[in-house]
Parts: structure tokens; sequence; C-alpha cells
């Protein structure tokens, strides 16, 4: 977590921003609760508990930024909603999703399943894969038992 801070305030400083305490809690929301692809609504009533005077577009604000700082990467699991998630700079490609179609849970696959077909698509095509978005539907194991029971 200190590491993402000095890295959030670098990066602010280099742009000519400042590290507000409303920034600082966004940041500390994405980070506690890191895995669970938050909304921004989501994240805004997380972020409202501890600063009440807080504003929804302070928020989105902020989201916005950190997005195009690379700090955090912005997720459509085609919901309507835009959720979040900490960008660790550990991984060559981000992980793949599992999107249950009945309940809406988010699962991570963290194994690159495409390592194979990249390299497959580097020798056939000439072209480096430097990244991909994998999202599969499907049910949960929670709403696939439940199916299996009716």
């Amino acid at each position: 977590m200190q590491d993402n801070n000095i890295n959030f305030r670098e990066q602010l400083k280099e742009r000519g921003y400042k590290l507000t305490s409303q920034r600082q809690a966004v940041l500390d929301v994405l980070l506690d609760h890191e895995g669970q692809h938050l909304s921004t609504e989501e994240i805004y009533e997380l972020v409202k508990r501890k600063n009440p005077d807080i504003g929804l577009a302070t928020v989105y604000r902020t989201l916005l930024l950190m997005d195009s700082m690379e700090l955090v990467y912005k997720l459509d699991f085609d919901d309507g909603l835009s959720r979040y998630e900490i960008n660790k700079h550990t991984e060559d490609h981000r992980h793949h999703h599992l999107i249950c179609t009945q309940c809406g849970c988010v699962a991570e696959v963290e194994e690159d399943l495409l390592e194979s077909l990249e390299e497959q698509i580097l020798r056939k095509n000439k072209f480096v894969v430097k990244d991909h978005r994998v999202k599969f539907y499907g049910l949960c194991e929670k709403c696939f038992n439940k199916l299996k029971q009716l």
C-alpha cells in the first residue's frame, strides 16, 4: 500500500496535481477492496463513510485521473457500470475475468490462458501482442449448483 501511495503522489506531482484527502480516500478504498471490481457508486459509498463531505463528481474525476495515469484499470463487464481495480504493474497482461450471468459475481483467472495463441500470432503474423482482455460469461459454482437442483 505504501508503494502505491508514493507512486500516486509522485505521478500527481509530475502532472501538476496535489494529493488531496479526497484522492487519498479513493485510493485507500481501492487498495482496501483489491480484487472486488468496485463500481464508481460503490467506491463513492465506501469513501463517504470516512469522508461524508465528498461528492460523487469528485470520485468520478479522481477515478478518471487515476485511469489516465494508469494507476487503475477501468473495466466493463457489460452490466452498465464502469468498474475499477488497482493496476499492479507487475502483470505482463491483465488477468481474465469470469462473469456469472445469473448473480453477476466476478472472479479472476490469474493464468495467462492465451500465451500459446500469442506465440502463434507472432510466428504467423509477425505481430507482438502486448495486452489482451478476455471475459468469460457463464454460471458461477453457486448458481450452477442451484440450477442443477431444479
